[in-house]
């Protein structure tokens, strides 16, 4: 008579307040995956291999090929011996995932360097739109660096560890011999800090990183924080602002601060600090990066290390002379690029831009009766330099370019520095190629992104709706750039009516139009502004980023505009795409080096 296998309780999600779960009884998957390359954007996923385990019993196994829908590389078949005949019949990833996550739902999920695998899971969730389940992630390489000396194990590569503590299976970079390796490797571990009173997955996540008492008793900080969007603000013992943040759920954001989670060593001085914890509940998350950066903006917390200064960028705009340059300033007029971080990335724009307008970068002071007289150089030099030298009027036409180039009129200069690309590479000077290619990424990057913003900036208001993940809306005011009311529609709702009531109780907001009221320069011209007028009409640049950003999220759609929303015909938008290619093939590195150094 056969007996039947015993009924084992169904896995499920833990929530923070049960991870006092006793080791032992703790349900882990131990997954590793094989993929094309080092990227979870750009390569894809090409074996999934993955073990259950709860009280060192095996509960069962997941292993597949997975089709990555293209060739694999040589470099990646010489490590794993998966070729691409091998996964020709293979299922793609959309038919597997689905699958996996219901394997692994309610465990831990466990990898060898947790990062490369997780973001590859997460990135494939997101391509397929499957809300990605946020399980909780322990990593066998931060765990070995914790219990093991430098001594004991100088490396913390699975195929070290596996022989140092005696794993049965030996890794062969296939993901379910890989992912059994793991398995005993875990083990092994726990074994090691069980003799250390670390019982529970509470304790293991607090041992971890070596989570101090003092940080572990102020969990209760979060206690009554709600389980909703918002920004939460760390404050110190004169009630000082110190830490500034967003998140999409603030009880359980804050409350990864005091658990193994943080590894930051400046977030852990910040927590041993903090007396209190401030929130501000937020319709959805462009309203809480708003208020963020606007709060950044106010208080300028010590540990916090961007958006404290929203006025400090460096903008490049056309000298007010008669033979004008470009030049690096803090405050733009009207046609202007930027803003960037540094003064030095601005003077390299600029001397991309002057090389291919042929406009001026020696600082001498020209009246307009006066001539330029620069003479040519082999190196270097003054970009509108000539023999005979140029009067005011002969210069003319290179600024003109320079702020057709800005205000997106023509492209021309954009144009010609591929054109010089072109030509270096067919002479095959490849290496002044690749030098120009990436000075001319920079520029693309930098114009596109300025007269994205600046196209926000104009709108007197936009309405913005994004789907929520519940059937509902997400609703977004936006005047000149600046976000002026936020709301939800529930499903269910009419989000019309929502609409309606959150643009009546919109802030009003006054852009910046400088000395002088807007003219018409032509029928078939925008309005012009004055020249003290900066590009973005005083929004803060990286307010109107996050909204571009938003804009740009999946499913995001207009409900209405008062002006109707575009970008320049010939602005830098239609390069970005190839300025990407650019910037990739600048940090390309040996496909096999850097895989080998993620595995």
């Amino acid at each position: 008579m056969s007996v039947p296998d015993p009924v084992l309780p169904a896995a499920r999600q833990l929530a923070f307040d049960e991870l006092d779960t006793p080791l032992y009884a703790t349900t882990f998957v131990v997954v590793d995956l094989e993929t094309t390359g080092t990227s979870p954007d750009g390569d894809a996923i090409t074996e999934i291999g993955a073990v259950k385990v709860r009280g060192g019993e095996v509960l069962g196994e997941f292993a597949t090929l997975v089709n990555p829908g293209y060739e694999i590389p040589p470099a990646i078949v010489q490590i794993t011996g998966i070729t691409t005949a091998m996964v020709y019949a293979a299922p793609r990833i959309e038919a597997v995932l689905p699958g996996f996550l219901e394997f692994a739902a309610g465990a831990v999920l466990v990898a060898h360097n947790a990062r490369f695998d997780t973001a590859f899971l997460k990135a494939a969730a997101a391509r397929q739109d499957i809300p990605w389940p946020n399980p909780q992630v322990l990593c066998t390489v931060k765990l070995a660096r914790r219990v093991l000396t430098r001594d004991e194990a100088p490396s913390a590569r699975l195929g070290v560890l596996a022989q140092i503590l005696g794993a049965s299976t030996t890794p062969t970079h296939r993901a379910l011999d890989d992912a059994r390796a793991t398995v005993d490797v875990l083990h092994a571990l726990i074994a090691r800090v069980g003799n250390q009173g670390v019982q529970s997955l509470t304790e293991l996540l607090d041992y971890l990183p070596g989570v101090t008492g003092t940080q572990r008793a102020k969990r209760t900080f979060a206690n009554d924080l709600p389980a909703a969007p918002g920004v939460y603000l760390f404050r110190g013992p004169s009630d000082e602002v110190l830490y500034i943040g967003t998140a999409v759920n603030l009880r359980r954001r804050v409350r990864n601060y005091f658990t193994g989670s943080e590894t930051r060593g400046r977030m852990k001085e910040m927590v041993a600090l903090a007396q209190r914890v401030d929130h501000v509940v937020c319709a959805h998350g462009l309203e809480a990066g708003v208020r963020e950066l606007r709060l950044l903006a106010a208080h300028a917390p010590p540990y916090n290390r961007r958006s404290k200064f929203p006025k400090r960028g460096w903008w490049l705009t056309l000298t007010d002379e008669p033979f004008p340059r470009l030049v690096a300033v803090r405050t733009p007029t009207r046609i202007a690029l930027g803003p960037f971080n540094s003064r030095a990335d601005a003077v390299d724009v600029g001397l991309t831009i002057a090389e291919f307008a042929g406009l001026r970068t020696c600082a001498t002071r020209l009246t307009r009766a006066a001539k330029h007289l620069c003479q040519p150089a082999i190196v270097g030099g003054c970009p509108a330099a000539s023999a005979d030298g140029s009067d005011a009027d002969a210069y003319a036409p290179a600024a003109h370019s320079v702020r057709d180039l800005l205000t997106g009129r023509s492209d021309t200069l954009l144009r010609a520095m591929l054109e010089r690309i072109e030509t270096y590479s067919t002479a095959e000077h490849f290496e002044a190629a690749a030098r120009l290619r990436d000075r001319t990424a920079a520029v693309v990057t930098k114009l596109a992104r300025t007269q994205r913003l600046a196209a926000l900036a104009r709108l007197a208001e936009l309405i913005i709706a994004l789907p929520d993940s519940a059937g509902g809306w997400e609703f977004s005011v936006i005047r000149h750039g600046r976000l002026a009311a936020a709301g939800v529609a529930r499903r269910g709702t009419p989000p019309m009516a929502v609409v309606d009531q959150i643009v009546a109780a919109a802030e009003t907001v006054v852009p910046d139009l400088g000395d002088a009221p807007p003219t018409a320069d032509s029928a078939d011209r925008p309005l012009v502004f004055a020249d003290d007028v900066p590009p973005l009409l005083g929004a803060p640049p990286e307010e109107v980023g996050v909204i571009a950003r938003w804009l740009a999220k999946p499913g995001a759609r207009i409900v209405r505009t008062s002006d109707g929303y575009c970008e320049p015909l010939h602005g830098a938008a239609r390069w970005v795409a190839w300025a990407q290619l650019a910037r990739e093939a600048a940090e390309v590195r040996s496909e096999q080096e850097q895989y080998l150094a993620e595995r």
